[in-house]
């Protein structure tokens, strides 16, 4: 399946042509975002918690404290939705009105599971790892069976999901256009400045390309 099904839960309803189901779509904002925040609900009560994600084919990884109320939930097998928001500038109209944003967004939703074996749990933390930076995983440390044994970690199966898209100039009444007010778009674009040694780094030990490089 190429493209997830619109329905009640994932359906765009305002301005439904910035929607999009496909997951070619989809999955790319996931990949690029480096935060998410999951949303549940627990006796009753809402929560949206921010974390660190990764995705490898329809299911999302996520790691955390075993005592997590957030780790919990997704493992319990609760239907879970997660966010991911890709801000790309500032779109400044004539009017406020009409003044916005260019953004990437996806929402999903699913149900998890946890994950127990030792072997799953570094596959997962490995992808986990590689989200963060291509590379990292063979260059470090693995954890330990003591890190191992204190980390939750936990797989969710995207049942649904959709993006929402909006990009180009501002978009203004008619008669708005005369007024002598600048508008246009200010862009936006995440920067990644030179690395800076840890002070303890062992001498002659150089940040690998990988981060020298970095990019998303």
């Amino acid at each position: 399946m190429s493209e997830f099904e619109p329905t009640t839960q994932n359906r765009i309803r305002r301005i439904p042509e910035r929607g999009h189901y496909d997951k070619a779509v989809i999955y790319p904002i996931i990949d690029e975002a480096l935060i998410c925040h999951v949303g549940f609900v627990e006796n009753g009560v809402p929560y949206v918690i921010p974390t660190i994600h990764a995705r490898s084919g329809d299911k999302l990884f996520f790691h955390g404290a075993k005592a997590s109320r957030m780790m919990k939930q997704i493992a319990s097998g609760a239907t879970i939705c997660v966010t991911f928001t890709l801000l790309d500038g500032l779109v400044l109209a004539r009017s406020t009105f009409h003044s916005s944003m260019n953004y990437r967004s996806a929402v999903i939703f699913g149900r998890g599971r946890p994950l127990t074996g030792e072997a799953e749990k570094m596959a997962a933390l490995e992808i986990l790892t590689e989200h963060l930076a291509r590379g990292r995983w063979p260059d470090a440390r693995p954890p330990n069976a003591k890190e191992l044994n204190g980390t939750a970690v936990a797989e969710l199966t995207i049942e649904s999901a959709s993006a929402k898209i909006r990009t180009g100039p501002p978009g203004d009444d008619e008669a708005d256009y005369a007024l002598p007010i600048w508008a246009g778009v200010l862009p936006i674009q995440q920067q990644y400045l030179p690395p800076i040694d840890d002070p303890k780094l062992n001498e002659g030990v150089t940040a690998p390309d990988y981060i020298v490089n970095y990019s998303r």
